[in-house]
């Protein structure tokens, strides 16, 4: 999951926000990252379309994809093969019916109940569940639902599920022990790009939690 501001402040380069995100999923498509998704919920339509223009043209010809988040219409016009759903946004079976076949559709969640709802409805490819740890990505006051809750919902539905929220080097051995098929984060791929040779940095570290999820259900 991406945030430019916060990646360039951590590189010292707060005036290229937008080089060093294309920098960082260059080295993701790289180190086999199976999904960027790009939060810049701040740009407005052209400079979105921009940007994720140049993200998928970054992962060409690699397994890695961009999903937009929320804005089916940019991730359409910047040729971007899928689109991440917040919790309240528009119904995803009206979105399958609007994008063509093999269009990737997510959807953000919050507890079991709602997996489960929104698995019912066959209109999405993976769920992203949380909050699981606290994390200072999230407004003050909104709980974490603990790793407990993860495992009811990997359980519950056949989807892939992916936790997000306070994942860290320390807490993803017990994502990965709970059933979830992965983890979306924006501090530890950070974390990883900014290290000293961030692109093998990155893909030493994704080539280490992959294998502790290797035997969890993928994303289609």
């Amino acid at each position: 999951m991406t945030d430019r501001r916060r990646l360039a402040a951590r590189l010292g380069r707060s005036g290229e926000a937008q080089a060093c995100l294309i920098e960082q999923v260059e080295a993701a498509a790289a180190a086999g990252v199976d999904l960027v998704h790009l939060r810049e919920r701040d740009l407005p339509a052209r400079a979105l379309v921009q940007l994720a223009s140049a993200c998928v043209r970054a992962a060409a010809g690699t397994s890695t994809r961009i999903v937009v988040n929320d804005r089916v219409d940019v991730a359409l016009a910047a040729g971007a093969p899928g689109v991440h759903l917040r919790s309240d946004s528009i119904d995803s079976a009206r979105v399958r019916g609007a994008v063509p076949a093999g269009f990737l559709v997510g959807r953000s969640v919050h507890d079991t109940e709602e997996a489960v709802t929104e698995a019912a409805r066959g209109a999405v490819d993976y769920l992203v569940l949380g909050t699981i740890f606290p994390t200072p990505s999230k407004a003050a006051g909104q709980p974490d639902i603990g790793p407990s809750a993860l495992r009811r919902a990997a359980r519950s539905v056949s989807l892939p599920v992916l936790a997000i929220g306070g994942v860290t080097s320390a807490t993803i051995p017990v994502v990965a022990g709970s059933g979830a098929s992965g983890f979306a984060a924006i501090g530890w791929f950070i974390d990883a790009f900014a290290g000293a040779g961030p692109s093998e940095e990155l893909a030493v570290r994704v080539a280490v939690v992959r294998r502790l999820f290797d035997t969890s259900r993928s994303i289609p």
